[in-house]
């Protein structure tokens, strides 16, 4: 669920400008997962453009509050939300850890990097909902750590119905700065695509896992 609208259509606007997100119908990309897409999502791009940034940055800050209230501690999801996770706990002067994937094979094997207490109440920051369970695997680790979830907020979603049913298992809030929706909208009205090239972008949000797959 997106924050709210006037947020959803200026992130998306400034997520094309900045080319974070990538469209290209006709030479689709390959996503980790195997699955061939007409759009890549980057949203590490957003650090290196200080006015895009700032915005990201105080949309996360102002939204996390009115929907969660403050929490105790901001933890992003490595590695694509330790920079923003960093820059929304600094704005709202409160901790921030970051949780890895997996844990580290040395030291003292930490999964949560920072200092964390039971019982801390703590708001995830992500930023990209894809099917969610790198997300979800994060929330896990938090937990298995005493901390208490208040939600996630995440830059952008994809808003396929295997990421909201799990996060409805979950039983996680989640919210997003914008979604699929109002960047197909954005990118029509901005002229960063046509309307042919609109259609292959819903079509392939119906059946991502099997759309452009040679039988």
């Amino acid at each position: 669920m997106i924050f709210n609208n006037n947020t959803a259509e200026k992130t998306a606007e400034l997520l094309l400008q900045i080319n974070a997100i990538k469209l290209n119908s006709k030479n689709p990309f390959t996503w980790a997962s195997g699955w061939k897409s007409p759009i890549y999502c980057d949203n590490r791009i957003i650090l290196s453009f200080p006015a895009v940034r700032n915005y990201i940055r105080e949309e996360f800050a102002k939204n996390i509050e009115k929907k969660f209230g403050k929490p105790d501690v901001i933890a992003g999801v490595a590695t694509g939300a330790i920079g923003i996770g960093i820059l929304v706990a600094e704005y709202l002067g409160l901790p921030f850890v970051y949780v890895r994937p997996e844990a580290k094979k040395h030291g003292r094997q930490n999964k949560i990097e920072g200092f964390l207490q039971k019982g801390q109440s703590v708001v995830v920051v992500e930023d990209l909902i894809s099917t969610g369970g790198s997300s979800l695997l994060a929330v896990e680790a938090l937990r298995s750590e005493g901390a208490i979830i208040k939600g996630m907020a995440a830059i952008f979603t994809y808003g396929f119905d295997v990421s909201v049913n799990r996060f409805k298992e979950e039983n996680i809030e989640l919210f997003t700065l914008s979604d699929y929706e109002n960047l197909l909208k954005c990118a029509v009205e901005k002229k960063y695509i046509n309307q042919n090239e609109m259609s292959t972008l819903q079509e392939w949000r119906k059946d991502p896992s099997t759309w452009n797959v040679e039988v």
